[in-house]
């Protein structure tokens, strides 16, 4: 009895150790690339996060290589401290996640600089400016949020086009949420929602799908765009305004603008209510 009881604790022991194991590597932080400033100098590169989808913002070309206007800021940005531009693409509802998680340094990420999401990350100071608006198709009549009602919306996911409408609409609209800037105009396109938010350039973007058949119905806000970084990492917030300070001034953010934008510069303000863009 005695070695029976022996080998059954063994047996109990060995499963245990093997399912340590087993769940150790699952339990184990997820690799992170963040650090500070002269930690990425010291490696020699600046990991950003962009979106991977949003042209002219920012989205993989047919070379697989990141383009748009945060690329180019981003790659101005990495060469203004001296290192290489590592970028890694983001769904709109990954962006935040992925800065505070350490999965990047950075984010250049089409960031429309809202208050509620200065409670969790640490803007910049905006250097490009987004008008948000419902788009539909020209035979529908939609002029404002009460024309909403009834109506299949399609917002991405955790954007400030989601926030807009959900505030604005509330109930009255039926609003669908998808991952990015893509699936939500081929939602519009494919007849899966009625209307959608999206940015100042969703105008070209269905245009080209479809010519003459959709049009911007009502604005929603004129959003600015900053950079994001972890609340209190003073020396990447502090690097990134000089930049975009030299940059405004030395006439190379109008020249990325005109190449992606196709419009000057707008003129930015020195402060938004409850959005600081000093970090403590």
């Amino acid at each position: 009895m005695m070695k029976t009881t022996q080998k059954s604790m063994a047996r109990r022991t060995v499963l245990a150790l093997i399912t340590a194991a087993a769940v150790a590597p699952l339990m184990a932080p997820a690799a992170a690339f963040a650090g500070t400033l002269e930690q990425a100098k010291a490696k020699g590169k600046v990991v950003i996060g962009i979106q991977g989808d949003n042209a002219p913002w920012g989205f993989v070309n047919s070379s697989g290589i990141q383009d748009g206007l945060d690329a180019d800021i981003g790659k101005a940005y990495a060469d203004y401290i001296g290192v290489k531009a590592e970028f890694v693409p983001l769904a709109v509802a990954n962006r935040i996640p992925a800065l505070m998680t350490g999965k990047v340094d950075i984010l250049f990420a089409t960031m429309g600089m809202t208050a509620d999401r200065a409670k969790t990350i640490q803007f910049s100071k905006p250097y490009a400016g987004n008008v948000l608006s419902v788009y539909g198709p020209k035979d529908k009549k939609i002029a404002s949020y009460d024309d909403l009602r009834g109506v299949s919306v399609g917002v991405p996911k955790s954007s400030a086009m989601d926030t807009a409408i959900t505030a604005g609409a509330g109930s009255k609209a039926s609003i669908l949420r998808f991952d990015d800037d893509a699936a939500n105009i081929q939602a519009l396109i494919s007849g899966q929602v009625e209307v959608v938010g999206g940015n100042q350039f969703y105008g070209d973007r269905l245009n080209a799908a479809s010519a003459g058949k959709y049009e911007a119905k009502f604005d929603l806000v004129t959003l600015y765009n900053g950079a994001g970084t972890r609340p209190g990492e003073k020396d990447w917030n502090e690097s990134i305004n000089s930049f975009i300070d030299k940059i405004k001034a030395n006439g190379e953010l109008a020249k990325i603008y005109a190449k992606w934008m196709k419009r000057d510069v707008p003129s930015f303000p020195d402060s938004l209510p409850d959005i600081p863009f000093a970090a403590k």
